[in-house]
């Protein structure tokens, strides 16, 4: 099986009204812990590299290891996406390389630190969607910042500062044509998203539930998604990490907005404290060790397990057999014809 448009999984997830989780990588071990967690729970999935990965991976080691991830798995749909792109040309370099997906973050300027305008939004993205389409990839965009900064990508600005305004949503997707778009609603990258559990005064789902009013047909994308549960917090610390106490984003919180039209949920922060935590946890315990496939392998099972109760979560277990994947160069004539505007 080949690597599948995002934009397929996404129509496959809009059908059966599921979401389908967004797991980033940096390395075999992750990608090994996700396909994992995929066929265990019979899901598709989403990986996503970020600038930072590809440069720390190095792109050809990136794109083979997917590769043997579908050669090795071949009855799971998985696309390969490109997270937070700060420029049209990142998004075609990963384009070029194999990448089924890309996103174009036009929030930011290209230094991917400074908040953008909404004309250069809409300038880029739109440039993105002509290069991607063609090539049958599949286009998110953004509008709004996300709190916080991760891979030293993000504005560092209060999460609640450049919420999604559900009027310039509708028109930012008609002026792009994306196939997914990401809303900042007080989230944030990295760990510390919320000194408390989250409310509607710092987690807005129903600006969620407004623009998916306006925008039926528009597939939402909720970034900075990790719940960073306190049992994974809890085993940092108990061997020796100084996590301060923290909140994530509560599952029953994304169930709400899978139901109301986000089909794209980006984990990250949850399986780096999951992999964290047991390696700290192997280290203590064994002080002697040195080997690193003795602590590297309970570090993948422990990300292995927190993704494949994500997939539960989101609806997305049990749905790998339910479709092939449609070449790209099929999409791209999908795309050159219209049939996917509008769907």
């Amino acid at each position: 099986m080949s690597l599948a448009s995002m934009r397929q999984i996404l129509d496959e997830a809009a059908k059966g009204g599921y979401g389908v989780g967004a797991f980033n990588i940096n390395n075999m071990e992750q990608i090994q812990a996700i396909m994992e967690a995929a066929r265990e729970t019979k899901s598709p999935v989403i990986i996503q590299a970020s600038r930072g990965a590809r440069g720390y991976t190095n792109d050809r080691f990136l794109y083979h290891l997917m590769i043997a991830a579908t050669e090795l798995y071949p009855e799971i749909p998985v696309a390969l996406h490109q997270d937070h792109g700060n420029s049209p040309e990142t998004c075609k370099s990963a384009v070029d390389m194999g990448f089924t997906s890309v996103m174009i973050d036009g929030s930011l300027e290209e230094d991917g630190k400074t908040p953008s305008s909404f004309e250069y939004n809409v300038r880029v993205t739109r440039k993105v969607v002509e290069i991607a389409h063609k090539r049958g990839a599949t286009v998110e965009g953004e509008l709004g910042c996300l709190g916080g900064i991760e891979d030293g990508h993000g504005a560092g600005a209060d999460a609640m500062a450049y919420l999604t305004d559900p009027d310039q949503a509708v028109e930012f997707v008609e002026l792009t044509g994306i196939d997914a778009l990401a809303v900042a609603i007080g989230t944030s990258h990295g760990a510390y998203k919320f000194s408390r559990k989250p409310d509607s005064a710092i987690l807005d789902m129903d600006r969620i539930i407004e623009i998916h009013r306006r925008l039926l047909k528009t597939y939402l994308v909720m970034h900075g998604s990790s719940s960073v549960p306190k049992e994974l917090q809890d085993i940092i610390n108990a061997y020796g990490g100084k996590l301060k106490p923290t909140w994530g984003v509560p599952i029953e919180e994304i169930q709400l907005g899978i139901r109301n039209g986000v089909r794209k949920i980006n984990v990250d922060t949850d399986s780096r404290l999951a992999i964290t935590g047991a390696i700290r946890k192997y280290m203590s315990e064994h002080p002697e060790g040195f080997d690193l496939r003795s602590y590297l392998t309970p570090a993948r099972e422990a990300m292995k397990r927190v993704v494949a109760k994500r997939m539960v979560s989101f609806g997305q277990a049990g749905h790998a057999g339910d479709y092939d994947p449609i070449p790209l160069s099929v999409m791209a004539q999908r795309y050159s014809k219209g049939e996917l505007k509008g769907e």
